[in-house]
């Protein structure tokens, strides 16, 4: 608190109290007081942000949707302080009460302990967000699919995390949830265009290159962050080109593993848990704040029995790589160079995928289902 308040909201460095919540308010600020297009004009954006946090604020840019301008429009109505606790305190809200579906007792402290949580907060981010609506929805899908389809179609302002979902809704036949949430997904996609019309869109979809040339393929800057198979390719001085084929490749063995999982009579949390991993791998734009989510997996890996897996050890070690991948991923790059976030996160999708496919006792699945 003391190192970002040193200049103004700023640590004099670029970084700004509450770090990336400055897109999340400034852009909530601008599209309800009628100046969406500035959310995604560079400069205006830019500074606009000064005037919130000081003229040291660093360059930092509105890369979601024009969903997220109306989901997130009601933190405008309080200042920018006040906004980034009531954001941070009810987003980590959300998130325990997704993990406690998944895990009844001892939620609390692991809500509290999960390193993803920690690197989630000081980010400012939308980790723990997207953890609640995807692990949420999960947990409400056997008993309420609509309401699970809802939280699935919130997701439409991180997209790029949703990719698998209807690969394992069509699987699973769990067609009310994959109604409700394709509904929903329209219904904010109308609401947008309504509120902010076309052209903000357009302009949207004509940064996403820049942007991903920027962030993605060229940024070395910000590569510390990430922990996706095609960020690791580039780190290792793989072209880009060759960089999206990995990626290409970790995607479809996800999407095959998903679909065979959801497919089979195998417990709901290994499906939710092979989902969840194998979006991981399925995407290229996956931080460590991400990893919010880790949580809750390792929390459904947990439940069940051990022989599942095959070794209590291999669980334990897949589980604690998993947890403290957002807390260690960008010490490694600095040491190393190299991404490494998948060979974190593969041992868990391993386990998890094996466990999917190993026939589980009738009376445990019964108990699932319970």
């Amino acid at each position: 608190l003391l190192r970002q308040t040193h200049d103004h909201l700023t640590d004099g460095g670029g970084r700004t109290f509450g770090d990336d919540f400055i897109n999340y308010w400034s852009g909530a600020f601008l599209a309800l007081h009628g100046r969406a297009a500035e959310v995604y004009d560079f400069g205006a954006f830019h500074a606009f942000e000064q005037s919130v946090t000081g003229p040291g604020t660093g360059f930092y840019h509105y890369s979601y949707p024009p969903v997220l301008l109306a989901l997130t429009a009601p933190l405008a109505l309080v200042p920018y302080v006040p906004a980034l606790f009531i954001w941070l305190a009810t987003s980590w809200y959300a998130f325990y009460r997704a993990l406690a579906l998944a895990m009844p007792g001892g939620a609390l402290l692991l809500a509290l302990a999960a390193p993803a949580v920690l690197v989630n907060a000081i980010s400012g981010q939308n980790g723990a967000w997207i953890a609640a609506l995807f692990c949420g929805g999960l947990g409400l899908l056997a008993r309420r699919p609509v309401a699970a389809g809802v939280l699935f179609g919130l997701m439409i302002y991180k997209p790029q995390i949703g990719l698998l979902l209807p690969v394992a809704l069509i699987a699973g036949r769990h067609w009310s949830a994959f109604a409700s949430a394709a509904l929903t997904a329209a219904a904010l996609l109308a609401l947008s265009v309504l509120l902010f019309g076309l052209d903000v869109w357009m302009v949207y979809v004509r940064n996403l290159a820049f942007l991903r040339q920027a962030i993605l393929e060229d940024g070395t800057g910000v590569w510390n962050r990430f922990v996706s198979v095609f960020v690791a390719a580039r780190s290792a001085g793989v072209s880009v080109e060759l960089s999206y084929v990995a990626q290409a490749v970790a995607g479809l063995i996800a999407c095959v593993a998903v679909a065979v999982v959801w497919r089979r009579a195998a417990p709901d949390a290994i499906k939710s848990a092979v989902l969840v991993l194998g979006t991981c791998l399925a995407t290229p734009y996956l931080q460590d704040y991400d990893l919010v989510f880790g949580a809750i997996v390792v929390a459904w890996l947990m439940a069940q029995p051990v022989a599942l897996y095959g070794s209590e050890r291999a669980l334990l070690v897949a589980c604690g790589l998993l947890l403290m991948l957002p807390l260690i991923a960008s010490p490694l790059l600095h040491l190393s160079g190299l991404v490494l976030g998948p060979l974190f996160i593969l041992p868990a999708f391993v386990l998890t995928v094996r466990a999917g496919l190993v026939p589980a006792p009738a009376a445990h699945l019964d108990h699932c289902r319970a």
